[in-house]
């Protein structure tokens, strides 16, 4: 029930639900039928029988937004369909043969030790089949809540004794490093033993949402000059190193690219974290990959 409008959800067909997200997240009917492989036509289609069913305007037309109970609606439907992926991965689960593991992280979250932790599974497990999916942070979340993937590992900045802010109760911390500016070599802060992030707010800052978005950092009004739509770390430091905006990264990260032109300014009283999700129902493999990443 959407709490106090007396409109009722619980039989409504979940691809009426699920077009109504797509237009709610996208703002059009144009952008949802895209995303959806629908057409226009069959996206207002379904829109106007939701609003039959349930007896109320969910969007106003030109422009395009949610009404008092769409914006209800689009709380609780959000949360059903990641509930009812959740329960169809998990049945599926039962139909799968042992041997499977998809583990799904983002750029930052991978280590040396994360590469050796799954070459040990797979030296003891013969035949499994291994893959791995990066992405940004919010596609890795709801991947381990739907059961796309048996093991999520995320990562973020946060102060030393904080956990990440993520949705999904349960994730276990499994690494921390420094935190650190990387600025080009030669650039006035390069050389100094530490740098405040609030003392950075007149700099320009290469904004990469996949790997250290601006949004998420602990500090407001940092400005962007350049925004990388990439996940490759490599060419992320390569554009610090050019000069094109400075990057807030592990320290362990500006260490390993050991790139020519790339300095280093460490951040105090803040560190980077990577935290495990797993997927409700994963085992095998993904329990002894938590277990070799979670132990010391």
């Amino acid at each position: 029930m959407v709490a106090s409008l007396g409109i009722s959800i619980a039989d409504v067909d979940s691809n009426l639900l699920r077009t109504f997200v797509a237009v709610a997240e996208t703002g059009s009917f144009s952008a949802a039928a895209q995303r959806l492989a629908y057409t226009q036509s069959a996206v207002s289609q379904q829109i106007a029988a939701l609003e039959a069913d349930l007896g109320t305007p969910l969007l106003t037309r030109r422009p395009v937004a949610l009404t008092p109970a769409g914006v209800r609606l689009h709380r609780h439907a959000t949360l059903l369909l990641v509930r009812l992926a959740a329960a169809r991965a998990d049945v599926a689960r039962a139909t799968v043969p042992p041997g499977r593991l998809i583990v799904g992280l983002t750029p930052l979250a991978w280590s040396p030790r994360i590469s050796a932790a799954l070459a040990r599974i797979r030296a003891e497990s013969d035949r499994l089949s291994t893959r791995v999916l990066v992405a940004d942070r919010d596609r890795i979340v709801t991947a381990a809540a739907t059961g796309e993937i048996d093991i999520g590992l995320v990562d973020g900045f946060a102060a030393p004794s904080d956990p990440l802010p993520l949705p999904e109760a349960g994730a276990v911390g499994v690494a921390e490093d420094g935190a650190t500016v990387a600025v080009p070599a030669g650039h006035p802060l390069a050389g100094r033993a530490s740098v405040e992030l609030a003392d950075l707010a007149d700099a320009y800052w290469i904004d990469a949402p996949a790997v250290t978005p601006l949004s998420r950092l602990p500090v407001d009004g940092l400005r962007s000059g350049l925004r990388y739509e990439g996940s490759d770390v490599t060419v992320l430091t390569g554009l610090i190193a050019a000069g094109h905006g400075l990057a807030l990264l592990p320290t362990g990260v500006v260490l390993q690219q050991g790139r020519t032109g790339l300095s280093g300014v460490p951040v105090p009283r803040l560190v980077h974290r990577v935290e495990l999700l797993r997927a409700a129902g994963a085992d095998g493999p993904a329990t002894r990959l938590s277990e070799l990443l979670a132990g010391p």
